[in-house]
């Protein structure tokens, strides 16, 4: 048994169309079988609420008198694109006010439009014959607007990395906050109602099919970016006109240490057409697995800790090396099943009717990493290689001679087998000479703690652990921690000012 598009839509517009949602199609197949549900059931909502960074929209201001062509654009001090036409923009929802910071962007600009508030337009202009206005400023309303078209790059997400910490400091992410030695356990995305999880091949979602966006109906235009449906991380890019949306389903935010998102609602009805929809669309939270993965180390080739299911991590607890962690969402599936539940609503009251996809997206797309044709320097190109070490069994003074004869204020401590094992600096001697009688070796006094970095580690990220840690100096260490090298804030001048820099 097959059904068409047109004869679904034909039960829609006589109101005899049955219309479920995604979290219903489970238990529906459970009890009637494929075969009944494929005759029960004629279209399936999905949805889903979440932090979608890569949105924003274009905008048309119309001509002002004397005419302008605005090179450079500000919404509430958040700059905007200036390289459309003369009053065409698009603003981005991660880009950040000039003046508050990750407090305000574009994303809150989008809402507040939304919200029926006035916006701060400013522009400024090198003036032309036919553009001589040089500068405007006003202020604007969504409905003073020709045109406010939500285009979004890359939504929907088919699922999303469990994310976790496993270093001894908090980390600030586009997963939201880390706690340290694996305290708590991010997670994203509405599993059993998110669309693409219920049309994994892409049989359905493709361009041209109606979507429900942000309160309003929209469109997908067709794949996102970064899409890569061969791995499981299926994107769409998607659209919808922002003067029909709603603040229920369009929300700005702040990620603290990180930046400014959008909560974008989303959803898509799915015809039911044959028993392979109906087997895609009985997928449950059990059914969907996501790597558990350590964002501790900063790279893009992060490790997984395990597998996990979204059944799990919405439990609360998932257990990680015999330890239990709590787990909180990201996104909101209860505004997801609002989602869901509303476009359902509009399918029933015959406002959306359905259609294939006028060009399908492909589901074996594989996104790749970026083609650098210039590596960026290496911790091995400026660090410095004439270390001193001294023995955690040493006498202090003799640690104080090493430091005054050297060029350095940090000396790293070794033990019987030239493993790294401390580090003490000037400050630590001075400590000790200061209250004689305490300590009498090195290792009384030095710290254990000690960040380190890699012959290959990126300078970058080098950069990043002395700032993170308000230190001058990291010891470079081979792979059992025998101390090869020093870097310190001496060699990093020697990389910004200038050598490596061409």
């Amino acid at each position: 048994m097959r059904k068409s598009i047109s004869e679904i839509n034909q039960r829609i517009r006589d109101g005899n169309a049955r219309v479920v949602t995604a979290e219903e199609m489970p238990g529906i197949v459970a009890e009637l079988g494929e075969d009944a549900a494929l005759k029960e059931v004629d279209v399936v909502t999905t949805g889903t609420f979440g932090a979608m960074c890569s949105s924003g929209a274009f905008l048309n201001f119309g001509h002002a008198e004397p005419p302008i062509r605005m090179e450079r654009i500000w919404l509430n001090d958040v700059e905007a694109y200036g390289g459309l036409a003369a009053v065409d923009t698009y603003i981005g929802a991660t880009q950040q006010s000039e003046t508050r910071g990750e407090e305000y962007g574009g994303a809150h600009v989008l809402e507040d439009l939304v919200a029926g508030k006035a916006v701060e337009l400013r522009a400024s202009s090198r003036g032309t014959d036919c553009y001589p206005r040089r500068t405007i400023a006003t202020e604007l309303l969504l409905e003073h607007l020709n045109q406010a078209v939500m285009c979004n790059p890359r939504n929907a997400y088919q699922r999303y990395n469990a994310a976790i910490n496993t270093t001894d400091r908090t980390l600030h992410t586009y997963m939201g906050m880390l706690l340290p030695n694996s305290g708590n356990i991010s997670f994203s995305g509405a599993g059993i109602l998110n669309p693409i999880s219920n049309d994994p091949k892409l049989r359905l979602i493709g361009s041209g099919v109606p979507i429900f966006l942000c309160g309003a109906p929209g469109m997908v235009i067709g794949e996102g970016t970064q899409h890569s449906s061969a791995g499981g991380f299926g994107t769409l890019m998607v659209t919808g006109d922002l003067k029909q949306m709603s603040q229920d389903y369009l929300r700005a935010a702040t990620m603290t240490g990180y930046g400014v998102t959008l909560y974008v609602g989303l959803g898509i009805p799915l015809p039911v057409i044959d028993k392979e929809v109906v087997r895609a669309t009985a997928v449950r939270d059990e059914d969907i697995n996501v790597d558990l993965i350590d964002y501790g180390i900063p790279s893009r080739n992060r490790p997984a800790l395990r597998k996990v299911t979204y059944a799990e991590l919405r439990s609360g607890m998932v257990t990680v090396n015999g330890e239990e962690i709590r787990t909180s969402s990201l996104s909101s599936f209860n505004r997801a099943r609002k989602v869901a539940e509303a476009l359902k609503d509009w399918v029933v009251a015959g406002k959306m009717e359905l259609s294939l996809p006028t060009r399908k997206i492909n589901p074996k797309h594989q996104v790749h990493p970026m083609h650098e044709t210039v590596r960026g320097p290496r911790v091995a190109d400026i660090m410095d290689k004439n270390i001193v070490t001294i023995g955690e069994r040493e006498e202090i003074r003799t640690a104080a001679l090493k430091l005054l004869k050297g060029s350095t204020n940090h000396l790293p401590v070794v033990n019987e087998n030239s493993e790294l094992v401390g580090i003490v600096t000037t400050f630590d001697i001075s400590k000790a000479v200061a209250n004689p009688g305490k300590a009498e070796l090195v290792r009384d006094i030095m710290k254990k703690k000690v960040i380190v970095t890699t012959p290959e580690e990126p300078v970058d990220i080098a950069v990043r652990k002395l700032e993170q840690n308000n230190i001058s100096a990291l010891p470079v260490v081979d792979p059992e921690r025998h101390v090869v090298a020093m870097l310190t804030a001496i060699d990093l001048g020697k990389l910004f000012g200038g050598r490596w820099l061409k």
